[in-house]
């Protein structure tokens, strides 16, 4: 049984409360928040009784766990992880690695340098259908293009609201993290665009698009709008892919489909229709990234999410960011 200390008691704390209480090889045996009344209500919701507290460095000291779950908002990750870290204590964390480029720079070292495992829970990886389209994928050949449309009009209310950069910042990193396992490789430059129309109720660039060169050669295009009103695409967007032998669609929800050339005749080609396999009994979201990082620690292996992979993931987020604000094709090694 391994022993956790979940730090953050908001919504999402919770939600990692309810996923640890009810996972057979984990216990919650510490809880820290800032806010006292908000971790005796979380623990009460949840019915657990761990060890709770408003400092972190002194509950870590105390609870001695096996691993920290950190639900902190973005900017309070780089502490968090790094302390967890240097006190010799694993860390499964949540998306976004860190506010900036040189946070998420350090947090790695500080794995490197405690020689532990920090790993990001980029719960959209764990898509039964993302699965199975990624297996279509590698069927297509050489991939050329890859495609990703997200349209949504969510009113969150709150810090979304008033951020610079909604869509890019808080949510594009699903798609772009996506897009590397899709592609199985990375990607090395990009050209990006944000905007806010008129009718936004969000006060920052909402809309956005980018075009990433894969390191192949191929292209990655993005296109996102966090204000679409009508016809709105998954919360996994909607994908296409065409490769040297190829393509495959999923629309992000349970339509997947894939075609290969079968034949060299003709104005078209012949093709013959490929089979999506559904992965069975497959534990999705931050269940499957508890799984995984849980599997980790007792192998030794690397996980998804691994901060020296995650870290190209966010390093997309803030080139898109760069390249929209100066105008140019931004390559990700400046970031």
């Amino acid at each position: 049984m391994k022993r956790a200390l979940i730090v953050g008691a908001g919504g999402m704390g919770r939600t990692w409360g309810r996923n640890l209480a009810s996972h057979p090889e984990t216990e919650i045996a510490g809880w820290c928040d800032v806010s006292l009344p908000s971790l005796e209500a979380a623990c009460a919701e949840i019915g657990v009784t761990p060890e709770i507290g408003t400092d972190f460095p002194a509950l870590l000291d105390q609870v001695r766990p096996d691993f920290v779950v950190d639900v902190t908002p973005p900017e309070i990750h780089h502490d968090v992880v790094n302390l967890a870290l240097r006190a010799g204590v694993p860390v499964l964390g949540e998306k976004p690695m860190a506010h900036s480029m040189e946070a998420a720079r350090a947090m790695v070292a500080a794995s490197e340098e405690s020689g532990k495992l920090y790993m990001v829970s980029q719960s959209r990886r764990y898509n039964a259908e993302l699965v199975a389209f990624c297996d279509l994928v590698r069927q297509i050949g050489d991939i050329g293009i890859l495609n990703a449309d997200f349209y949504l009009g969510p009113h969150f209310g709150g810090f979304r609201d008033e951020m610079p950069s909604p869509l890019v910042l808080d949510m594009a990193i699903h798609t772009f993290d996506a897009a590397r396992k899709i592609a199985g490789q990375d990607f090395v430059s990009v050209e990006a665009r944000e905007w806010n129309p008129g009718w936004s109720w969000m006060k920052g660039d909402s809309s956005a698009e980018a075009r990433f060169t894969m390191a192949n050669g191929g292209v990655f295009h993005y296109r996102g709008s966090w204000v679409a009103h009508g016809c709105m695409t998954s919360w996994e967007s909607e994908w296409r892919a065409h490769g040297s032998l190829g393509g495959a669609r999923w629309d992000g929800f349970s339509g997947l489909s894939g075609e290969v050339v079968e034949g060299s005749e003709g104005f078209f080609y012949p093709t013959r229709a490929l089979e999506p396999q559904i992965p069975p009994q497959f534990r999705g979201g931050i269940e499957g990234s508890l799984d995984e990082f849980l599997w980790a620690l007792e192998t030794g292996g690397t996980p998804q999410g691994e901060c020296h992979d995650n870290i190209k993931s966010l390093a997309m987020v803030f080139a898109v960011i760069q390249s929209a604000a100066e105008r140019r094709e931004v390559s990700l090694d400046e970031v």
